[in-house]
């Protein structure tokens, strides 16, 4: 795959992983990066032998947010058209038919707290520390996170999250449902990678229909459309070759 000045791809089997590399400034996020990071993204979605998708950090950070000072010496036109680019690089990770994976090993702040929660599952080592600052800075999260982690907890413990700006450690976000899995520090790498191959041996076929079925739950679409929708999904994958495959040979093993 290409080669970026901010980022690195690599392809295990099924597995691609997106990592941010500007472990210097704990992979802040500045214009170029997030444009790097929407095409990377582009590029992964698009590529048939890639099943699974994860996103790991460089150094001590998975992402810190944004890079302030170029934050904050942005014009109203830079302010607008990166705020514009944050929405496609949420949206392209979301409307994906990959599942995306936020593998997150240190800190995942702000805008990169953000982008864990647009993935479809967030895997933590014991070390990692998430939270969205923003109000230190009289601002508020601008990338989903009053919206996303709504979707994932209840309002009273995202209140405190948006009110406090505090960090939160993983063992708290996974009793809280935010994060799947919380790994060791030492094995995190082998552990991640582990998950991720796992997820990739099954059908990608049914995983796409799954997170469509399973994100349009959140959406405004009537609950009647949304069963009738699971229902001919189902019938469709029914009637095809994978799934009665699929079937055939489960009945083998059963009766052996």
């Amino acid at each position: 795959m290409k080669t970026f000045k901010t980022l690195k791809i690599e392809q295990v089997d099924a597995v691609a992983i997106l990592k941010f590399n500007r472990p210097d400034q704990l992979n802040a996020m500045n214009r170029e990066m997030m444009d790097e990071i929407i095409e990377a993204i582009d590029l992964i979605n698009s590529h048939d032998d890639t099943t699974v998708a994860v996103i790991v950090g460089e150094g001590r950070a998975f992402m810190a947010g944004a890079d302030i000072k170029e934050y904050g010496s942005q014009t109203d036109e830079e302010f607008i058209a990166f705020q514009q680019k944050g929405m496609r690089l949420y949206e392209s990770i979301e409307n994906s038919s990959k599942p995306w994976i936020a593998a997150v090993d240190g800190f995942a702040l702000g805008g990169g707290f953000e982008i864990a929660l647009s993935c479809d599952m967030i895997v933590a080592s014991e070390q990692s520390k998430m939270g969205l600052p923003e109000v230190f800075l009289s601002l508020i999260p601008g990338g989903g996170g009053t919206q996303r982690l709504i979707q994932k907890i209840g309002i009273n413990r995202v209140k405190e999250m948006l009110f406090f700006g505090a960090q939160y450690d993983a063992n708290t976000l996974y009793n809280w449902g935010i994060v799947n899995r919380v790994f060791s520090d030492d094995s995190f790498g082998d552990e991640v990678i582990g998950f991720a191959s796992k997820l990739s041996r099954r059908s990608s076929q049914s995983i796409s229909h799954l997170k469509r079925l399973a994100n349009i739950s959140l959406s405004a679409i009537d609950f009647k459309q949304r069963i009738n929708d699971e229902a001919q999904t189902v019938k469709n994958l029914f009637m095809q070759n994978e799934a009665q495959e699929a079937i055939q040979n489960f009945i083998k093993k059963s009766e052996k």
